[in-house]
């Protein structure tokens, strides 16, 4: 038995952005674009879309969204948009802008601080909207929050904080998926984004609530990530290995809704609370330590769990080759997962200025959500030596 919850309409594929105009417009005359600070407006898709917007005669209105959201950046936009009449919300971005994006839509007919509905955080209020119609386009291959419904909010410092505002109400009510936005990102934003879709799916497929229907998207979109994720980093990606990207990071948003995470996420968030490290580059820092964790604690504690046996199998889909004993192919993936997060330059986590001091503080806070769908439960002391490893 299993469920699935709400799910954007989906828009995908080169060309798809032409259709935007069109589905702002279906939803009213003023519409509120969320970009980030400089990309988008730079790009030769923007102002064709301003053009587009006035032969509509839509009014628009913007504002951008320049590092990780935070509550009072919500807040403040929420309040000078409140009384605007906006229509439809536009986010434009990656993953941030559409967090953020996503947020104001919620809000700006509620009339709350978005303080009161963040999990583990002020009351936690029940949201029930009525949230402004909500567009998605993502610019990026990684975070997938085209189809999630919630917004990741942080404020970064000694008591910070990454938190969801999460509510089904907040689900897109399109994406559009045009992998065209994926011509013009740098390596590094390469590296951390894909490794974040390939930990999204990894971990899903592994969830404690996975189920036939998230596996076999999540099989999917490995098999796309795998051929095209290091060509997109070196340059060497067709139109194709990019489209593979797209579906492949809006694969990861589909399935991360609806199973959840595991532990590289419950690292996560305090790790970008507590340090300027983007949540990517977490990701794709922590995700091979951490699956060899897990593979040790399974076999240590729940050989049974049907975890170890989808590791094996995706080692075999992402090597292409059979392996004689499951356990050489858990190994083969750990090793493939430390190879690419070498290929890819990723930081090691006392780039951004995390110390053997602040370990604990970060395992204290890592319980949260994600954690509770990993294969099995670790003890302090492994979440601990998983952080040491990529000190």
């Amino acid at each position: 038995m299993f469920s699935i919850a709400r799910l954007p309409r989906i828009e995908f594929g080169r060309g798809s952005l032409e259709k935007l105009p069109d589905l702002i417009a279906e939803r009213g005359t003023h519409v509120l674009l969320v970009t980030g600070a400089a990309s988008v407006q730079a790009s030769p898709h923007w102002q064709p879309l301003l053009d587009a917007l006035q032969q509509r005669a839509l009014r628009w209105r913007h504002c951008t969204v320049s590092a990780e959201p935070s509550p009072g950046m919500i807040d403040a936009y929420v309040q000078q948009f409140a009384n605007e009449a906006i229509d439809v919300v536009v986010g434009i971005g990656g993953g941030s802008v559409l967090d953020a994006a996503k947020a104001i839509a919620g809000l700006l007919k509620v009339g709350h601080s978005v303080m009161d509905y963040l999990e583990g955080v002020g009351p936690e209020l029940s949201y029930t909207g009525p949230a402004t119609a909500f567009i998605a386009v993502p610019t990026t291959a990684g975070t997938g929050s085209e189809a999630t419904r919630n917004a990741v909010l942080s404020v970064q410092g000694e008591a910070g904080f990454k938190k969801s505002f999460r509510a089904e109400a907040l689900v897109a009510e399109y994406a559009v998926v045009d992998p065209v936005w994926l011509d013009t990102c740098s390596p590094t934003l390469i590296a951390a984004n894909g490794m974040d879709a390939l930990t999204q799916l990894l971990e899903s497929y592994v969830s404690t609530r996975a189920n036939p229907l998230t596996d076999a998207l999540n099989l999917s979109g490995l098999q796309a990530l795998r051929d095209s994720l290091l060509p997109w980093y070196r340059g060497e990606a067709d139109a194709g290995a990019k489209e593979n990207m797209a579906y492949a990071a809006m694969l990861s948003g589909i399935t991360l809704a609806q199973t959840g995470l595991g532990s590289v996420h419950g690292l996560a968030a305090p790790l970008g609370a507590f340090f300027p490290i983007s949540h990517g580059a977490a990701c794709g820092t922590l995700v091979a330590e951490a699956t060899e964790i897990n593979i040790q604690a399974l076999t240590l504690r729940r050989p049974d769990s049907p975890a170890l046996a989808k590791y094996a199998g995706v080692a075999e889909l992402m090597l292409q080759r059979p392996f004689a004993k499951p356990k050489q192919a858990r190994h083969a993936l750990i090793e493939l997962l430390r190879g690419w997060c070498q290929q890819m330059k990723l930081p090691r986590l006392s780039a951004f200025g995390m110390q053997e001091a602040d370990i604990e503080r970060v395992v204290a806070n890592s319980r949260g959500s994600s954690m509770q769908t990993n294969p099995v439960r670790l003890e302090d002391a492994e979440i601990m030596a998983l952080l040491e490893r990529r000190l």
